[in-house]
């Protein structure tokens, strides 16, 4: 082992089980920490979890959700994070109709439980072949089912009141690794093409026949990538 200590984020809903293939793959390569998010409803707030279990330097892997906080541990401590992966993330500020649209989800939560929220939020985050897949999909809808309404409704109140990360992206300096399903409908590949752009020295590193959940739908391709990003 390496001595590094690597720093896994989920994204919305999402807990450190969507990093299960890569804990297991990376963990001879680095420590590998996995917080989640239940109960914060801050971006800022979850920056804060991180740097409150991170050793004094670390490398740090954002997934969607996980990639915004990322930038914003960026933002609050450039000095300690020494390399920075971003995966099906966005830096776009909230948009026309979003506060209505995330509010049904919400509510859908509240009124109908976990099951049905996920039944509606989640093929759209993947790629419409894995839609199909019965045991992929289960998985998937059991992790959104150990989540409650509330700590979504906390989640989505931080995505709508998201720093803007923009003006700290020229300024990274670390090995940065973006990474995006090719067919990812919620944060599709041309927003992620602006994120390498301006970071200096940033890779892009598009993911084929994947959606939004890279690290379940093509795992071995993002360990490969993840094992080549903590090397260089």
């Amino acid at each position: 082992m390496s001595g590094q200590t690597l720093i896994l984020l989920p994204g919305l809903l999402c807990d450190e089980t969507v990093w299960t293939a890569q804990q297991a793959a990376l963990r001879g390569t680095a420590r590998i920490l996995s917080p989640v998010f239940y109960g914060a409803d801050s971006i800022e707030a979850m920056a804060e979890r991180v740097l409150a279990i991170a050793p004094e330097r670390f490398a740090l892997a954002g997934h969607s959700m996980g990639g915004r906080v990322a930038f914003h541990v960026v933002r609050t401590a450039p000095e300690r994070v020494t390399r920075l992966a971003v995966f099906d993330t966005g830096i776009r500020p909230r948009g026309p109709g979003e506060v209505e649209k995330r509010q049904r989800l919400v509510d859908l939560a509240f009124a109908e439980g976990m099951g049905a929220l996920a039944d509606q939020w989640l093929p759209p985050m993947v790629h419409p072949d894995r839609r199909r897949q019965a045991a992929f999909m289960d998985a998937l809808r059991a992790m959104v089912r150990r989540a409650t309404p509330e700590i979504f409704a906390g989640q989505i109140k931080a995505l709508l009141n998201r720093p803007d990360p923009t003006p700290i992206l020229g300024r990274i300096s670390c090995p940065t690794l973006v990474g995006c399903g090719r067919q990812d409908e919620w944060s599709p590949l041309a927003d992620h093409e602006e994120i390498a752009a301006a970071i200096p020295g940033a890779e892009l590193r598009i993911f084929e026949t994947c959606g939004h959940m890279a690290s379940v739908e093509v795992p071995e391709a993002v360990t490969a990538a993840l094992n080549q990003w903590l090397g260089r």
